[in-house]
């Protein structure tokens, strides 16, 4: 038996026991901006439920658990057979069960539903960021299915489903399923036209015989997958079940599933199709427009995903400093570490209130918002997902030593942290995409420019901003060397004015003088001494 040797002194306990939605008042505070006061009584219960649930010690322990027990690929069974399963940890299920419960993947037919899901979404990721994964994907086929009226009927009640039910049976005998997602392939990547798999038409109307590969696909444990293919009109969209209606499974053969940096939990899979039955979705040759409502909505949840992971971050890093003393005094009140906090929730509110504006952008559903969501999505997608490991890396260092170790959870956040950079486009790509809108849809810029407009003339260092981003949309010959550039300044300059209309002024104030003014260095805590610091780190600490 070991002997004491002495009493251990100044040891922070852990952020459990508390309501992640409440405690986050920047979250909770855009809900009530973005619901209507019929619906946002009835969203905030539900996120309080879900809150409470997400900071409890039993969901944090499955998150861990989760992730310490990752899946694993049943190709065959003991005769030989192929099975082609994913097995996971129960841990895994229970996570899903209680997301799906909370309706995170119910967002397109009920009032106010981006608003909420994302919400819910932001919430529900801190405790384990994989399984959002299947979620999201459920969640962004409903618009791609739209483009077909009866496939939309028949899988959308189910798609939306607040029942979760693992297992590989047909989905008529479901009361709620997932779906999957694969576009790429080895010769290609993101160059989806490139894609190789062949769509052979059957008799049957809408029916084909699929052969190829694809090289990640999405959630292979999934009841559907949307997949691009080769059709004789051209790139093709179509819907692949995996067990077709009368029980038989179709031809899904799972080759390996990825060893992933993060994102543990989850499996993302190479899989073979030969002979596989599928549905057509939409028109044939228009494969990439049909999905591309199904990237959009995917790439959201990359800024929704990285916003959830930098607000996890910076609780932990406001919550250690709050308690841990050092030099005489607590972490939090020492000046420098004051300041690097501060930067730190700064980012994060600017990503909240950006992800939850373009949620209700969903929710408005006008031409106006649509033109909006053209171009701020992927602007935001580039930049948010970009900041969320600087931010997590950042977080981490202010826990010490404590930090890099796997009990304090910030190790899983930072591995988990570029995922959503590099999900559904990496950052050259989202970039294109902004240039490609720019050029393509005035509509799109004017609706930008509408929505900057209206914090304009209430700080100079934004109006500022807007004037030298006007002049660098003036100028777009050989733009595409400058893209990021540009896209940079444009994510910018659209925190900056939700900011000045929404936050506190000494949030905006930190902003716009950094952000914007250029009064910031290369790193973290290098804010200027003279803001309101104190009371930006007061407003990110998560109460207990």
């Amino acid at each position: 038996m070991a002997a004491t040797t002495h009493t251990v002194t100044n040891q922070v306990p852990p952020l459990v026991g508390y309501d992640v939605f409440a405690s986050d008042r920047v979250l909770a505070e855009a809900v009530e901006r973005h619901l209507e006061p019929g619906i946002h009584v009835e969203a905030r219960e539900e996120l309080e439920t879900l809150g409470r649930s997400a900071g409890s010690a039993q969901a944090q322990s499955w998150g861990t658990q989760a992730n310490e027990n990752p899946p694993r690929a049943r190709t065959y069974d003991r005769y030989g057979h192929r099975l082609d399963e994913v097995e996971f940890h129960p841990a895994w299920h229970r996570l899903l069960g209680h997301a799906v419960s909370a309706g995170l993947t119910d967002a397109w037919g009920r009032p106010g539903g981006h608003v909420r899901r994302a919400a819910g979404f932001l919430v529900w990721t801190q405790v384990e960021a994989g399984h959002g994964c299947p979620l999201s994907m459920t969640h962004a086929a409903v618009p791609a299915l739209r483009t077909d009226p009866a496939l939309a009927a028949e899988w959308e009640p189910l798609l939306t489903s607040h029942v979760y039910e693992e297992g590989l049976r047909p989905a008529r005998e479901k009361a709620g399923v997932l779906f999957g997602m694969g576009m790429t392939e080895k010769q290609g990547g993101t160059d989806v036209r490139s894609n190789t798999t062949r769509a052979e038409p059957l008799d049957g109307a809408g029916e084909y015989l699929l052969t190829g590969h694809k090289w990640f696909c999405s959630a292979p444990m999934s009841d559907g997958f949307l997949v691009l293919a080769q059709a004789p009109g051209g790139l093709s969209c179509f819907l692949v079940p995996r067990v077709l209606p009368d029980g038989v499974r179709n031809v899904f053969a799972i080759q390996r599933l990825k060893d992933k940096l993060g994102n543990r939990s989850n499996a993302s899979a190479e899989v073979e199709f030969d002979g596989t039955w599928a549905r057509l979705v939409g028109e044939e040759g228009r494969g990439v427009r049909t999905i591309i409502e199904m990237v959009a909505a995917t790439r959201l949840d990359c800024v929704v995903g990285s916003a959830a992971l930098m607000r996890q971050a910076v609780a932990q890093a406001v919550h250690h400093s709050a308690y841990r003393s050092a030099f005489g005094g607590l972490l939090i009140e020492k000046p420098l570490m004051r300041n690097v906090l501060a930067d730190l929730a700064v980012e994060s509110e600017a990503a909240t209130t950006l992800a939850l504006r373009l949620a209700a952008a969903y929710d408005a559903d006008t031409e106006a918002e649509r033109a909006f969501l053209r171009i701020a999505v992927p602007t935001a997608k580039y930049w948010v997902t970009k900041r969320c490991t600087a931010v997590v890396g950042e977080a981490l260092e202010c826990l010490g030593g404590n930090g890099y170790v796997e009990e304090s959870g910030m190790p899983r956040l930072l591995r988990e942290a570029p995922l959503n950079s590099i999900w559904e486009g990496s950052g050259n790509v989202q970039a294109l995409d902004v240039l490609r809108a720019l050029r393509r849809e005035p509509q799109a810029l004017d609706a930008f420019l509408r929505e900057v407009g209206e914090a304009r003339g209430a700080d100079h260092r934004l109006d500022a901003a807007i004037k030298d981003l006007l002049t660098e949309l003036a100028d777009l010959d050989a733009v595409e060397a400058r893209a990021r550039r540009l896209v940079e300044r444009m994510a910018l300059v659209l925190q900056g004015s939700l900011l000045l209309r929404w936050a506190p002024p000494e949030v905006a104030d930190v902003f716009c003088a950094s952000r914007l003014g250029g009064d910031w260095g290369a790193a973290f805590g290098t804010l200027p001494h003279s803001l309101d610091l104190a009371a930006v780190v007061e407003r990110a600490r998560a109460h207990v």
